[in-house]
């Protein structure tokens, strides 16, 4: 009769092969995360002169170093899928009354405006003119939060919502916005200095509104009028380059320009 010699070494394969799969996920982990990317103050480029000097000390935020949250932090990926999907934890509504206008060829511009909940620290009176990005309006999250926070600082806004971004406001053109247009943009502010004759203007804009924003103040130097200063976000500076970059499946670059190029696709089909 043969004897059955019972061994240990299949159990030792399966534990090793488990502990590969623990350990090649917790690589992925790592990497996706960017869990061993160090911290460091942002980088600042700018000319020497009175007025930097003044937004340095100012706003001492800018030269110190960026902690952000555990875990998910250091990944933009995530930051901006839960961001963009999510929004803040009890997000803000501020209240604003909706302005519509006329454009010359037959098109109807929308902004929102909202009025100030506190009196500016300096008692003037001045207005945020704000372009928000690509394909957005004054309902997106990052917007309300932004306005919100104004408000709050004795600032009034007007938020432009991108000629056809509205779902519930139809074309009343055969157009909608593009990187170069600023005609609504223009017609917003025009009627915030008819409306307000002694606010200041501080002019805002976001990614592409950010492009629309500075070609704004380029078109003309009466544009500049009654401008303090201008702020742009995260703008995009030559969009063929871009498009080089879009292509590139580097950080999942040709994901996100199939995502927008999807967006873009839906908004053009609900009006057409």
């Amino acid at each position: 009769m043969s004897t059955i010699l019972e061994t240990s070494e299949l159990p030792a394969v399966f534990d090793g092969v488990k502990l590969a799969a623990v350990a090649a996920v917790l690589y992925v982990i790592v990497r996706c995360l960017n869990l061993k990317s160090p911290t460091a103050p942002p980088e600042l480029i700018y000319q020497d002169s009175a007025l930097a000097r003044f937004l340095l000390k100012s706003c001492p935020l800018l030269t110190k170093e960026y902690i952000p949250p555990l875990i998910w932090g250091k990944s933009g990926h995530i930051q901006t899928a839960l961001y963009g999907k999510m929004g803040r934890v009890r997000s803000p509504h501020p209240y604003g009354l909706r302005k519509y206008l006329t454009m010359p060829d037959g098109a109807t511009a929308t902004f929102d405006l909202f009025e100030p909940q506190s009196e500016h620290c300096t008692g003037e009176d001045v207005t945020m003119v704000i372009c928000p990005g690509i394909a957005n309006h004054s309902e997106k999250q990052y917007i309300r939060t932004f306005v919100d926070y104004a408000q709050k600082n004795g600032y009034r806004c007007a938020v432009l919502n991108h000629l056809g971004a509205l779902p519930n406001i139809e074309l009343t053109s055969p157009r909608m916005f593009t990187y170069g247009c600023t005609w609504e943009f223009s017609a917003m502010v025009n009627y915030i200095k008819k409306t307000y004759p002694q606010t200041q203007l501080v002019v805002v804009g976001f990614s592409l509104g950010g492009n629309i924003v500075c070609k704004y103040l380029g078109e003309s130097q009466a544009n500049q009028e009654r401008v303090l200063c201008c702020v742009s976000v995260c703008q995009g500076y030559s969009a063929l380059r871009a498009q080089e970059t879009f292509m590139q499946w580097d950080h999942c670059r040709r994901f996100y320009n199939f995502l927008m190029a999807d967006n873009m696709k839906k908004i053009i089909l609900s009006h057409r």
